[in-house]
């Protein structure tokens, strides 16, 4: 199912951050390290698949991302699920914690 609307922003962000033990101020950050933004591009991939939230929507909750930094990590991680099981059964994890 699908998270509540009035939640998912928060819920979401505060699930992946603690999944991979960042902070919230990491992950919305404009940081572009590596692994902070791999974190921040699943959760934005979430935010995509679990609520009804629009590109643009997603994107002002990750600090002001535009629509398009948003599509791209949606795109990213859907096509790294396809090959990589590890990733796969993560967002599993991740998914079924709610």
């Amino acid at each position: 199912g699908r998270t509540p609307p009035a939640c998912w922003k928060a819920c979401i962000q505060r699930t992946v951050a603690a999944y991979y033990k960042v902070s919230l101020i990491d992950l919305r950050s404009q940081r572009r390290t590596q692994p902070v933004t791999f974190y921040r591009q699943i959760a934005m991939y979430l935010c995509k698949e679990l609520t009804p939230a629009s590109l643009p929507e997603i994107g002002r909750h990750f600090n002001g991302k535009h629509h398009t930094t948003v599509l791209h990590s949606v795109q990213k991680i859907d096509q790294l699920r396809q090959r990589d099981a590890d990733l796969n059964r993560i967002i599993h994890s991740i998914t079924d914690s709610f």
